[in-house]
């Protein structure tokens, strides 16, 4: 039987994707385990499914000061020995990683394990943490055309994103039910704004219900503490803090989407093809990376982006309206994507790296 270590952790982004390659790789007979860190989201996520879990220790490698920037290395260095100690245990035919600050000391592990490894770059510009891992790779999948440019080209494959499959099949009526609708003849908009939201969008979504709800339903993944109670009873509007197994339902009933830009989900709006608004984190709050993916969707067509600096009751009702209006056009742009079937794409890689 193969064997396949996987690696990813620190958000959610680094560890989903794992996540939908899991049954493909499953299918191919692989026994996979996992290595993350002690308490991250990724422990949670993973061994949900069933998968041999194995923390290590982690550090964080930051671009400011911080005090922390002393002892991480430490850290970061006992990870690696434990990384190699699990390996030898584990003995892999590959290593995949997701990337996330945990996945630096696998992959220089694998490195000197004499194992091959390949990383997956989720966003345009390459993370930190894959900056340092990449040389260290016998492969590296992205999403973005743009990305290869600062890829090594002997290594370098544009993959898109692997899909949770089970996204595909939603179910709108129960959605419908979920969110306790009447009927639905209005458009449905779907706002998702990360797992711990977004006081703008959440702001300017509920100021703008008295005039939306003339026209839409509206589903509101406002983010964990960000329930609004004195909504909760207003006709045509639902709200949640977040969606697990029901998102693919509501995605199902959706008729546009308005999201943060965050690699995986606007590689999810784009596997759907549901028309969308972006509202990708602003520089300041990020490296940039959103605004990079939201310009290079807005480039090929796929979505409408509105920055979080243009945001207004204004600029985001108008936005919605050009949706409507030339949604049969973005749908077009979206289904004549060429990235294909990334899980597919990504096992067929990872059996080839297997063989060498």
């Amino acid at each position: 039987m193969k064997k396949i270590v996987m690696t990813g952790g620190g958000t959610a982004g680094h560890v989903t994707p794992n996540i939908a390659l899991i049954p493909a790789l499953r299918n191919e007979g692989f026994e996979i385990s996992y290595i993350g860190s002690y308490d991250g989201i990724e422990k949670r996520l993973i061994e949900e499914k069933g998968i041999p879990y194995y923390g290590i220790s982690s550090g964080k490698l930051r671009r400011y000061f911080d005090p922390k920037n002393f002892s991480d290395p430490f850290k970061v260095l006992k990870g690696y020995i434990q990384s190699v100690q699990l390996l030898k245990k584990l003995k892999p035919d590959i290593v995949f990683s997701k990337g996330g600050f945990v996945s630096v000391p696998v992959i220089l592990a694998a490195k000197h394990c004499k194992i091959p490894s390949i990383i997956h770059e989720s966003d345009i510009s390459v993370g930190l943490a894959n900056r340092i891992a990449i040389p260290n790779a016998t492969k590296v999948c992205c999403n973005f055309p743009e990305t290869l440019t600062s890829l090594p080209k002997e290594k370098s494959v544009l993959t898109g994103s692997p899909i949770r499959r089970e996204l595909l099949k939603g179910d709108a009526a129960r959605a419908v039910a979920l969110c306790r609708f009447p009927d639905c003849t209005k458009p449905v908009i779907l706002v998702i704004g990360g797992s711990s939201g977004s006081r703008a969008m959440n702001t300017s979504i509920r100021d703008l219900l008295p005039e939306l709800l003339k026209n839409y339903r509206i589903v509101h993944l406002c983010g964990k503490g960000n329930f609004e109670g004195t909504l909760a009873k207003t006709p045509g509007y639902v709200q949640f803090e977040y969606a697990n197994d029901e998102l693919a339902d509501l995605f199902a009933l959706a008729d546009l989407v308005i999201s943060r830009a965050g690699a995986n989900a606007i590689c999810e709006l784009l596997a759907l093809r549901k028309p969308n608004i972006l509202i990708p984190l602003s520089a300041s709050a990020s490296r940039g990376d959103q605004l990079l993916n939201a310009n290079s969707f807005r480039t090929q067509g796929f979505s409408y982006v509105l920055e979080e600096h243009e945001l207004t009751n204004t600029t985001l009702l108008q936005a919605i309206r050009e949706v409507f209006q030339k949604k049969n056009d973005y749908i077009h742009a979206m289904k004549h994507n060429k990235s294909g079937n990334a899980i597919d794409t990504i096992v067929k890689l990872i059996l080839e790296t297997c063989r060498q």
